[in-house]
């Protein structure tokens, strides 16, 4: 699946600067959004839009999930490069969630460099997050591939549902963060993880199958693969940041410790606190409350964690996820190469090493 991804990366982000230019001008402004009523500053759009969308992007970011899409569009027999335009739909709405969570919550890093908030100013970042769930809508009304309506309104109303169940999930896992007691069930958690990180999956793989006419049944199964991938994807994310903290703080490309330090009610945090001593299950409750840590009180909770066997229960958890996904595709009439890939996805987000 790396060489997957690495093969499609740049084309990939050509088509992202086709629908947000690295250099903005008027006639992009006046293409792409139609006539000013007065005059456009493209000076201030170039700052407060592109720079901090290009600033992310050059960081780094896999672009799994445009990839994917391009992976379900090949499988169903078409060509990819004729919907590149449509990949950029999730990998857009991607980094318009994670710039929004930054701020929301006020994490120090992402890819290894301050989160943008701290260089361009929470009003930026926030407006610039906002704006990139709505720009990828503009492809639906441009129509690459003249898809006829019924398929456009399909895409439309599956954008708003999968959307609005986005919000649902970033709502819950703030709620959990501002609390001070564990209070959630491992099974509210992957609820969360379903909603907040699993919709945007189910975005990949719905769009493809809807942009190529797959049948409901199709369509259905390929979208359960997504969101149980996508929710293993999100715990092997939450064990990368207690490993990567154990052993090499500061090469993640978030702050040492990061999930700690933010109070984060994670997978391997509900089932410290349900296994651990009461003594040790209050004090990673004491530290995970607390307003600032210090690296020796973040190691003693990535400690606790260790010692409750959490990473390897977090582990199996995200594995079973996998295997469900894989049986999810099993049945259906993609060809070898197709499924290899699909099935070969399933164990690269849960073993990934970044």
């Amino acid at each position: 699946m790396r060489e997957t991804l690495a093969e499609w990366r740049p084309a990939v982000d050509e088509a992202i600067a086709d629908l947000v230019p690295r250099e903005i001008d008027t006639d992009y402004l006046e293409s792409f959004f139609g006539e000013p009523t007065y005059e456009y500053d493209p000076d201030g759009i170039q700052r407060a839009l592109s720079d901090p969308l290009w600033d992310l992007l050059d960081r780094g970011g896999k672009r799994w999930r445009a990839v994917l899409f391009l992976v379900f569009i090949e499988g169903f027999g078409e060509d990819p490069t004729e919907y590149m335009p449509y990949a950029c739909i999730p990998e857009i709405l991607h980094n318009g969630t994670i710039i929004v969570d930054d701020v929301e919550d006020q994490a120090a890093k992402r890819r290894g460099e301050p989160a943008l908030h701290h260089i361009y100013g929470r009003d930026v970042a926030l407006n610039a997050g906002n704006a990139l769930y709505f720009l990828p809508l503009k492809i639906l009304r441009e129509n690459p591939g003249d898809l006829p309506a019924e398929q456009r309104l399909a895409a439309y109303e599956m954008l708003m549902d999968e959307l609005n169940r986005t919000h649902l999930g970033q709502g819950m896992d703030i709620c959990w963060h501002n609390e001070r007691e564990v209070r959630i069930t491992p099974a509210q958690y992957l609820e969360m993880c379903a909603c907040k990180t699993g919709c945007l999956g189910r975005i990949v793989a719905r769009l493809a199958a809807i942009i190529t006419d797959q049948p409901a049944h199709v369509e259905e199964a390929v979208a359960t693969y997504a969101e149980l991938t996508a929710v293993a994807f999100q715990i092997g994310d939450d064990i990368l940041d207690v490993e990567n903290s154990l052993g090499r703080a500061g090469e993640f490309g978030k702050e040492f410790g990061n999930d700690v330090r933010e109070g984060k009610k994670t997978l391997l945090v509900i089932h410290a606190i349900e296994e651990s001593e009461p003594a040790q299950a209050t004090r990673l409750q004491e530290i995970l409350e607390a307003e600032t840590n210090t690296d020796e009180e973040v190691l003693e909770a990535l400690s606790i964690l260790e010692d409750a066997g959490s990473i390897e229960y977090a582990r199996e958890q995200a594995l079973d996820l996998a295997a469900e996904a894989r049986a999810e595709i099993a049945g259906l009439e993609l060809d070898a190469e197709t499924t290899d890939r699909l099935n070969t996805f399933t164990e690269f987000v849960v073993d990934r090493e970044e």
